[in-house]
Formats: C-alpha cells, structure tokens, sequence
C-alpha cells in the first residue's frame, strides 16, 4: 500500500519547526504524507501550508512559544479543534547557554531550564489527554549528548537535557499501560543554527578567570557542530521511531566517535573518562 496514503491522517506536532532539526523533520515528514503542524513563536495561524516556508513543504506553522502556558494549550485546542487529534509530537524547541557555572546567573539557567525542560512538560501535559483517550500516540523528546554527558561551559544547557532524560524515563512508565510510547533522541553535532544561536552568559567577561579555557574549548566545539552531520538524518530517525511498534527508550545519532564517547562513559572508570574529555578539549592543566 502507497506510504502516502496510510499516512494521510497522521497528525504531528513538531516544536521549533522554523530551523534545524524540527524544520528538517517537519519537511520530510509532510512530503511523505503526515500532516504537520510545527511551531515558533513568530508564526501566524492565519497562514496556509504553502505560506509558511516556499520550498513545497506543505506543512502548517502556528505561534507557539513553549515558555508560555496559555500559549501552548492555545496552539494543542487549535490543531485538535481542525484535525480531531494529536499522534505524534516532537518535543525539538531549545535554546544553549554557554558560560562557566560559577558565571552563569540564574535567571540565565531559569530560562534555559523553560525552554528545554518545561516548555517539554506544558506541551506533553497538554497532548497526553487526548493522547490516553484515544490509547495510542508517539512523543519524542529531542535530547543531546550533552544529556548524558556534562558539556564543559554549557552546564545550565546540560542539565536541562539531563533533567529532560529523567523525566522521559519517568513518563514513558506511566503512560505505556495506555498506548503512548517516549522516546528520547539524543543527537551528536548536526549542521543547525544551533551554533550562532548559542547565548554567551553575561557573567562571561575577558578577565574572567574561566577565559582562557573557554576560548579554546568552544571553538573546537563549534567546529564540530558546523561539520556535523545532515539534520535529514535526523529526520529520517524519526519516521523510523514513529513507525516501530515498541521503541527504545533513547536512540543516539550522529558521528560514530560521538555515539561511541557515550558508551566510553557508561563503561570506562570516572577518573579515566574525564580525563580523556579534558584531554579532548584541551582543558589539562
């Protein structure tokens, strides 16, 4: 049977759909046939599919911003007000914070922590209703693997992509016995605007004493980001994800050495993996 056709009615809410992996996945996702709803805080909900980006995409963008409760059931009342249903949904919106964590302030880390973390739980709080009524649905928390790994000057964003991973491991317990499967993707470096996105914390200044360090690891950490790979990829591991009949709890996706440097961590001895990290970044004494 055409893919086309089995997928037509197939609703998906992507969030941070105007760039990166959400835009990617919202593409590839409304060419083979779902029907896609992403979001951004700049978006307008009177445009058509084909207003919202010219490349024959096809898939709809409402203002969303994730940060603001009454923003997020607005934008979930709206796609189940037009289509009945939610199926899937990709938790993709997210910011980065970079600074040492002596400087970082934090109001910095409360609004790291409102995108990534709870913008996360308004939207599954708001879909999860819906979803256990009708006893199926997919969500999709997009992680990093700087949630199960410490970033070294992006420690407000690695806690939020921790915190992230221990409420999925939670949520996916409690809403298995009604249909609903959580996945978590934790994503290596990809070609997004992630990189000139980045916020620099205001504590962060030439004299600090933290300066000399961050100017040599972040640049080899934005290297890596803009020679990573195709967010396509990504994509693609989302349809595969969507598709499987039972998921696996985190799926890590990205360039071999990245990927291995989780398992690296999970088995070497502590002392042994932060060095060879430290070695990595160039940050030994």
């Amino acid at each position: 049977m055409d893919q086309k056709r089995t997928n037509t009615r197939r609703i998906v809410l992507i969030t941070g759909a105007s760039s990166g992996f959400g835009k990617a996945s919202a593409i590839y996702l409304s060419q083979n046939g779902y029907c896609v709803y992403g979001t951004s805080r700049s978006a307008d909900f009177d445009k058509t599919p084909t207003d919202s980006y010219p490349d024959d995409s096809f898939f709809r963008m409402i203002p969303m911003d994730v940060r603001d409760t009454s923003s997020v059931t607005k934008g979930v009342s709206h796609i189940l007000k037009n289509e009945g249903r939610i199926d899937i949904v990709m938790n993709n919106a997210g910011i980065a914070t970079a600074g040492a964590v002596e400087e970082v302030s934090i109001e910095e880390v409360k609004n790291q922590f409102e995108t990534n973390f709870f913008g996360a739980i308004r939207i599954c709080q708001a879909v999860l209703p819906q979803m256990r009524n009708q006893k199926s649905g997919c969500i999709i928390n997009i992680s990093s693997i700087g949630g199960v790994m410490g970033l070294p000057f992006q420690g407000a964003y690695s806690a939020s992509k921790f915190a992230l991973e221990g409420m999925t491991e939670a949520l996916r317990i409690e809403v298995k016995p009604f249909g609903v499967h959580v996945v978590l993707i934790e994503p290596g470096d990809f070609k997004t605007d992630f990189t000139q996105n980045r916020i620099m914390t205001k504590g962060f200044h030439q004299n600090s004493v933290y300066a000399d360090q961050l100017k040599t690891a972040l640049p080899l950490m934005e290297n890596e980001e803009r020679n990573g790979a195709d967010p396509h990829q990504l994509a693609l591991l989302v349809e595969k994800i969507i598709n499987h009949p039972n998921p696996k709890v985190r799926y890590t996706i990205g360039k071999l050495e990245q990927r291995l440097s989780t398992l690296y961590k999970r088995w070497a001895p502590s002392l042994m993996y932060e060095r060879s990290f430290m070695k990595y970044y160039k940050l030994l004494p």
